[in-house]
């Protein structure tokens, strides 16, 4: 029964006595694992608790109805659900719901949390020691946070964070709730929240507020919990933190914590204002003019409470879990950072249930432990490099090789066979590990950065090498795989985190950018582009990639220009500089090479290898042509990417990627391709036999080649072997399915 005298929609705080049967029938009900204190925090909001619980057995003892239970089943585990009558004030909004991670200075972020930002607090279980000294595991969770002020920001920024999301949403939720109440039910879970800070004290000793709170955290219904506030004219932190008596009725600067005073109070304040109503305020038209109107249909609200758990280490894990697919996959979907970020999870949380991956390492990759918390930590790591850590770990297990964890990933993300995989999935992958990236970025970038992947890669996995990135970045400039692996797997993000690329967003209306008072057109490329243009001036490049991780590790400094011999410049680096130093090439289609009159054969190609086609298939240009090409443009190039001469009297080689006039068909192409590869590979042993000859006259103590001509032969190698690997990779797509999963 209801205490007090009610007179309207709104209810009162049950009994004192009626709550506290509520909570001890609670415990001695099967399968609940909850702290007492935790369902005495939320007994006040429960509405008519004596409904819930059956009689009493033969010793007297009474429990939970076992209609008002159910066990819902996750990847991770199983948890026990209470449905309730809640008071419409009761619950709160949570800081780790995904639909606003990307909000927070991440946890997995190492640099220092910058002024004015705020990182969401650490969950871990709820563990207390048992009367034989036992730890013993709850279906709660735990976080601490460092003073009541962090405590309230949180959830005053989790509240607007998720009023400008709600334009995801196709309708007016707000509108909906007055119009139609709630018709979906919560999910709440406990939530043990510690002060660290000591609480001030007033003139006789008394703490001005508690050290400590229990409180029940929407895991799914963030948003009808807080405009179910909002309606109210409360908020999530007051029910947390206390409510300003204000709020409620009452005058001064004075805050209750009891919710069995506050919700009394306001719920009688809302009564006497809904028996005020005016004849026709609950019409449609009318009732947004009164709150007591508008909060008449949210008064009481059903909702489900976690109070079991088969794991309740794992039960963070567990209650994710059951709301992520729900929401991806549904109308109202994610930003795609917060969304990509929602599937990784579930990919590692399914990991772990699975056996495949460590706890430790989920909370980490997924968020919710620092980078600290891994294990085997280089001692002299600096932030640059604990980044680069967490990446190439998420990369590794989003890209498995293990044939069980890509049956595992294929499972959770909806995917074809691999045979039979699609670009959008494999791009939905590349794009889920570039947003769980920018977690250890102060701010998130457009996920599509990372699709850059091949589908044949994908669809057989792909495994960075385990070198650290201080070796990769000391050894970029000579070593091809150390330089390759940077730019593939690094450059994107970190150019992407200063702003200096983006993802390709189509329309150039009105995209200026001014760089030293000049004002130059934005350029529309592809991120593979751009890593093009990054490869055929590598000396910069490294400089580029080297000055990035400094600024990384000396606080996320905006990083400054490189000069063409990758030395540090003053001047901040920009978007109009990356363009301009390394440009986007336009190109042409090569013309055909003519047959000599007569019949005759053509003469052999060269071995010298041309520039590199730009990702939007711009051809390479011969010697001649690309002399022109560049006076035309205007454009000077630098001397590390000139192409090399060819020798008198031979032909040079059209680019790889040039398209003749006529274009073959697909019969003959594929013929013409075999023909070519086999005088390819003549052509690759006879350089081998040219640069033996080389070596044999170089150990007489001599030097066989210039400078100039060892620089120019090398970059034409390291194209052709960059240029071949990108047709071997590309074929894969073209052949038969491959057979098996």
């Amino acid at each position: 029964m209801i205490q007090g005298s009610q007179s309207g929609p709104f209810p009162l705080p049950a009994s004192l006595d009626i709550q506290q049967a509520w909570v001890e029938a609670g415990l001695k009900t099967e399968g609940v694992s909850i702290p007492r204190e935790a369902l005495l925090g939320l007994a006040p909001f429960v509405v008519d608790p004596e409904s819930m619980l059956t009689e009493r057995d033969r010793f007297g003892v009474r429990t939970w109805r076992r209609d008002a239970l159910r066990t819902v089943k996750t990847d991770a585990g199983d948890m026990l659900v209470a449905t309730v009558r809640m008071h419409g004030a009761g619950g709160s909004v949570w800081e780790h719901n995904e639909r606003i991670s990307s909000l927070w200075h991440s946890l997995v972020n190492p640099a220092p949390v910058p002024e004015g930002e705020n990182a969401p607090s650490a969950v871990r279980p709820y563990t207390r020691q048992a009367a034989d000294g036992v730890p013993q595991d709850f279906a709660a969770v735990e976080s601490v946070v460092e003073n009541r002020e962090s405590l309230v920001a949180n959830l005053e920024k989790a509240e607007l964070g998720l009023r400008e999301r709600e334009g995801h949403r196709n309708y007016d939720l707000r509108q909906d709730l007055i119009l139609n109440g709630q018709q979906e039910p919560c999910l709440y879970v406990a939530q043990h929240i510690l002060i660290e800070e000591a609480p001030l004290q007033d003139r006789e000793g008394n703490p001005l507020h508690p050290s400590e709170h229990w409180q029940w955290m929407a895991v799914r219904g963030n948003n009808r919990t807080q405009r179910r506030h909002e309606i109210f004219g409360i908020s999530s932190a007051d029910v947390v933190a206390g409510v300003p008596v204000k709020k409620i009725g009452g005058g001064g600067e004075a805050i209750s914590f009891d919710p069995n005073e506050w919700l009394e109070r306001l719920s009688n304040l809302l009564n006497a204002e809904h028996a005020a109503l005016p004849d026709g305020a609950s019409d449609v038209g009318a009732i947004d003019d009164f709150r007591a109107g508008r909060a008449s249909r949210v008064a009481v609200v059903e909702s489900q409470l976690v109070v079991g758990c088969s794991i309740p280490r794992r039960l963070y894990r567990i209650v994710q879990m059951s709301n992520r697919r729900d929401h991806v996959h549904t109308p109202l979907e994610f930003t795609p950072n917060d969304r990509a970020r929602a599937l990784g999870r579930s990919v590692l949380g399914t990991y772990v249930a699975d056996g495949v991956l460590s706890e430790n390492v989920e909370e980490v990759l997924s968020g919710s432990l620092p980078i600290t918390g891994l294990q085997g930590l280089p001692a002299d790591a600096k932030v640059s490099e604990l980044r680069d850590i967490r990446s190439m770990m998420l990369f590794r297990e989003l890209f498995p090789m293990d044939r069980q964890k890509r049956l595992l990933v294929r499972r959770v993300l909806s995917e074809s066979p691999p045979s039979q995989l699609s670009s959008a999935e494999a791009n939905q992958r590349a794009r889920i590990w570039s947003a769980m990236t920018s977690e250890s970025f102060p701010s998130p970038w457009n996920p599509r950065i990372a699709e850059v992947f091949q589908l044949a890669e994908v669809r057989v996995g792909l495994s960075p090498s385990e070198r650290r990135l201080p070796e990769l970045l000391a050894q970029a400039d000579t070593d091809d795989e150390a330089f390759e692996e940077l730019i593939v797997y690094r450059a994107a993000h970190w150019l992407a985190a200063y702003d200096i690329i983006d993802a390709d967003r189509g329309s150039l209306t009105g995209q200026k950018t001014d760089d030293e008072g000049i004002k130059a057109d934005r350029v529309r490329r592809t991120v593979k582009n751009n890593l093009m243009a990054m490869r055929n001036h590598r000396r910069k490049a490294v400089g580029v990639l080297r000055e990035l991780a400094t600024a990384m590790d000396e606080g996320d400094r905006r990083p400054r220009k490189v000069s063409d011999s990758g030395e540090t410049l003053v001047e901040p680096m920009s978007k109009a500089w990356f363009n301009r130093e390394f440009p986007k090439e336009a190109g042409t289609r090569a013309r055909r090479v003519p047959k000599p009159r007569g019949g005759s054969a053509a003469p052999g190609p060269t071995e010298q290898a041309v520039r590199l086609a730009a990702d939007n298939r711009a051809p390479a240009l011969r010697g001649e042509e690309r002399t022109a090409h560049v006076a035309e443009n205007g454009r000077a190039r630098h001397p590390e990417v000139a192409p090399a001469r060819s020798a008198p009297g031979r032909a040079e080689l059209p680019g790889l990627e040039s398209v003749p006039a006529t274009e073959p068909k697909p019969a003959a192409a594929a013929a013409e391709l075999e023909q070519r590869v086999g005088a390819l590979t003549q052509g690759v042993r006879k350089c081998a036999e040219l640069v033996a000859t080389l070596a044999v006259a170089t150990e007489s103590g001599g030097h066989s080649l210039t400078r100039e001509q060892a620089d120019s032969i090398a970059l034409g190698l390291m194209a052709v072997e960059v240029e071949i690997r990108r047709s071997r990779v590309k074929l894969e797509g073209l052949a038969e399915p491959l057979m098996g999963p």
